[in-house]
């Protein structure tokens, strides 16, 4: 078989790979007692936005970029690393962690390329750069989705199977009837003001 896929390469990849798992899923050509774990490492630290015209984090911005790409980060923030891994199971996520960043000079670096000035960097986590600056060692994690390894084990690839109290595709929960119309003193509470369209 042979397939061409013409448009933006996150948008192609997607489709690809979906194409690949219902293609493997109609032909019968999974092992379904074969157990393939891998690592998948060297994410990119940075995407770029089209709609924004500027760079955002790809995970998230607390992850330590790679020590080799420190020299060269401002200058070519498509090339930079960081520091995460995913661990996954015939092609279901099932953990993700990373190194964390330990030092503030390379936290404020990181927050400046993806559009904070050192205002708001100092004003939305200045606690976390003061906590840097006691010298915390460098340190990381994983966290495992049990709710994913449940339904794996299970046999069943949608999560809601195996979560005791699941929402639907639409947010809402069929247990408690979850979200409920909100009133109008608790928005006052909170100096909030719902826009919703009007139903047509």
């Amino acid at each position: 078989m042979l397939m061409f896929s013409a448009g933006k390469p996150k948008h192609c990849n997607d489709v690809i790979s979906r194409l690949r798992l219902k293609i493997g899923d109609d032909l019968g050509l999974k092992d379904a007692n074969a157990l393939a774990f891998c690592w998948v490492i060297d994410f990119p630290q940075y995407e770029w936005n089209e709609e924004e015209q500027k760079w955002d984090y790809m995970h998230n911005p607390f992850s330590m970029p790679k020590e080799e790409h420190l020299s060269f980060m401002e200058e070519h923030p498509e090339k930079v690393y960081a520091d995460l891994y995913d661990v996954v199971l015939n092609g279901t996520e099932l953990g993700s962690g990373a190194i964390r960043i330990s030092r503030p000079d390379v936290q404020r670096r990181v927050m400046k390329i993806i559009g904070f000035t050192d205002e708001e960097a100092e004003s939305k986590f200045g606690f976390l750069l003061e906590a840097y600056k006691y010298g915390g060692p460098p340190h990381g994690g994983i966290g495992l989705g049990f709710d994913r390894i449940v339904a794996l084990m299970s046999g069943t690839s949608d999560i809601r199977e195996v979560i005791a109290f699941p929402k639907n595709k639409a947010a809402q929960c069929p247990m408690d009837g979850s979200p409920s119309e909100v009133e109008q003193k608790q928005l006052k509470e909170l100096h909030l003001q719902l826009n919703l369209p009007k139903k047509s």
